[in-house]
């Protein structure tokens, strides 16, 4: 709970401390607290920026993927969870100095519109947002190849053979990224899924000019990318 979001529940700040000194409540950092003897993990402080401070931040990425069941086949470091947020959203002090059993990788960003493409999950006694399957790909992709391998990637979008069509397409025309939505539209085509049929490319502007995504890759014409020979050769999984 965030010590401003209790004020604002009729909880002062001198009672607060009363709490503290009877052991019912127990701070972890300047501006947050715990009920005495419970164990917190990040989804519960996720919780606290987003219902309590009206913040986007959110688990994306690999991290959604992992919590929508959609990256069982890949080894994914359970050690490390990738947040991300709007622009000019920060974590607080009291998130990053508190050790969460996890590492916390955080990106803020304004690729997409910040409420746009996510999905409530219910995690032990409460519900928190996440990336859904489409944004968390994009996500993905915003972070490759630096921070996410393309290979990655594109066994990441062989398992998402049911995204709704109307849903990517939303995401796709409101990406302010040109490589994500390149390299989107060329990984969904190579993994041949259905819906990519149903999109409609003509409405998502992809720039113009060539994207070198690695250096001395192979080149796509069609998406005008320089992807790694290893993915451009690899066959669908069959």
């Amino acid at each position: 709970m965030l010590s401003s979001w209790l004020v604002e529940e009729g909880y002062s700040y001198d009672l607060q401390r009363r709490y503290k000194k009877s052991r019912w409540l127990e701070p972890i950092g300047t501006g947050a607290v715990i009920r005495d003897n419970d164990r917190v993990g990040y989804e519960g402080a996720i919780y606290a920026l987003q219902k309590q401070a009206g913040l986007s931040i959110h688990p994306g990425g690999r991290t959604a993927l992992s919590l929508l069941g959609k990256a069982h086949y890949l080894e994914l470091s359970a050690g490390k969870v990738f947040l991300f947020g709007g622009s000019r959203e920060k974590l607080p002090a009291w998130f990053k100095k508190h050790h969460w059993d996890v590492q916390v990788d955080f990106f803020e960003t304004s690729f997409l519109p910040k409420d746009l493409g996510l999905t409530e999950i219910e995690v032990k006694f409460f519900s928190i947002k996440i990336s859904g399957a489409a944004r968390a790909m994009m996500e993905c992709l915003y972070l490759a190849p630096q921070k996410q391998g393309l290979m990655e990637c594109y066994e990441l979008m062989e398992g998402l053979n049911n995204l709704p069509p109307a849903q990517v397409q939303l995401l796709l025309e409101n990406c302010q990224s040109v490589k994500v939505k390149r390299l989107f539209l060329y990984l969904a085509e190579k993994a041949n899924h259905s819906w990519f049929t149903h999109l409609d490319v003509t409405k998502i502007d992809l720039g113009s000019g060539k994207r070198s995504i690695v250096r001395n890759g192979s080149f796509v014409e069609k998406y005008g990318i320089t992807v790694s020979q290893e993915l451009e050769e690899h066959e669908k999984r069959i």
